[in-house]
């Protein structure tokens, strides 16, 4: 959890001032840095951390398709990511782009906060009476 929150919020940031970036017209190495900080926090943090997540919240009855289901969502999103990016660029140019990015991940970060307990030292059964499956 606390990985998954640190990666939204961490993404949250880079992004906004990546946005902020384009907005004023900065482009090359700061920008280079940035895209390069967004990829490790993404690597170190949500990347890995969703799918060790997905694999703990659900019942032990469901899992099997949840997990299908989660997987087929997540790559779906990846997807629309991908194909809607040069969308957003050209309609809200790089810096409303980052913006919008920036925007979910925070929304992501507060969705986290709130709605995903801490499953750090938890066994499955515990994690699902805490999620009252």
């Amino acid at each position: 959890r606390a990985l998954l929150l640190f990666g939204g919020v961490g993404l949250a940031c880079i992004y906004a001032i990546l946005g902020t970036c384009y907005y004023y017209g900065i482009t090359g190495i700061p920008v280079l840095c940035l895209v390069m900080l967004a990829i490790a926090c993404y690597a170190m943090t949500l990347a890995p951390v969703v799918w060790v997540v997905l694999s703990e919240i659900f019942p032990t009855r469901i899992r099997g398709m949840a997990m299908a289901v989660s997987t087929f969502a997540l790559w779906a999103a990846c997807f629309v990511l991908t194909y809607t990016f040069p969308l957003l660029n050209k309609g809200l140019g790089a810096n409303g782009t980052f913006w919008l990015y920036g925007v979910i991940c925070f929304l992501g970060f507060v969705f986290v906060k709130a709605m995903l307990p801490e499953t750090k030292g938890k066994s499955l059964e515990e994690i699902e009476k805490e999620l009252k499956f």
